[in-house]
């Protein structure tokens, strides 16, 4: 496919919300979002160059549904780091805030942390675990994906303490991949699985 047949590419998500300043201060803290415009009604927030990636929108009329969780709609949104060692650095500066993961899976083509945002959004934090997206993309066609599309759950802690002990991140992925990380909590997806 060439640059002139590609779809348009994702721009920014909109989340509706009735906890609009809760909401700005923790994108910020989690994925480095900042403002670039507010008001009574919402707010857009980039973490880039973009006019906005992030719209938060607001209204004294929306309420919390307890079943969130089996309702159709959106199950997350992802964020990507340049690097292994960039996404376990920022699983570090979070935890230290006292925001940890509710997951933590190698995907075989990532490695991602999943975090419930303040309104229970579930946000993906990850980094390619091939090296670059054409390797991730053919990981999708292999036995080992069909086979296991979810991937294995990860402790991060294991990660990092692997990472610091010198071990390189193509190791660390195949290591995680491979069920020697695997965490002893079990797996929340915020999904209903069976």
């Amino acid at each position: 496919m060439t640059d002139d047949e590609a779809g348009p590419t994702l721009h920014h998500v909109s989340l509706k919300t009735n906890q609009l300043q809760t909401m700005i201060a923790w994108y910020s803290t989690v994925a480095g979002f900042r403002v670039m415009h507010q008001f009574e009604g919402g707010a857009w927030l980039t973490n880039d160059a973009a006019n906005h990636r992030l719209g938060l929108l607001c209204s004294p009329q929306l309420s919390d549904d307890p079943q969130k969780l089996l309702r159709t709609g959106m199950h997350h949104t992802a964020f990507e780091f340049p690097s292994l060692d960039r996404l376990l650095d920022n699983y570090v500066r979070l935890k230290a805030a006292g925001i940890e993961p509710h997951a933590t899976l190698d995907h075989g083509m990532t490695i991602s942390l999943y975090y419930a945002d303040p309104d229970g959004n579930s946000v993906e934090l990850q980094a390619d675990a091939c090296g670059d997206w054409s390797q991730s993309s053919k990981f999708l066609a292999t036995d080992s994906f069909t086979d296991n599309p979810i991937g294995t759950t990860v402790d991060p802690d294991k990660l990092v303490a692997a990472r610091d002990q010198g071990t390189n991140a193509a190791e660390l992925h195949r290591h995680a991949y491979a069920g020697k990380f695997a965490t002893a909590a079990p797996l929340d997806l915020r999904f209903p699985l069976g």
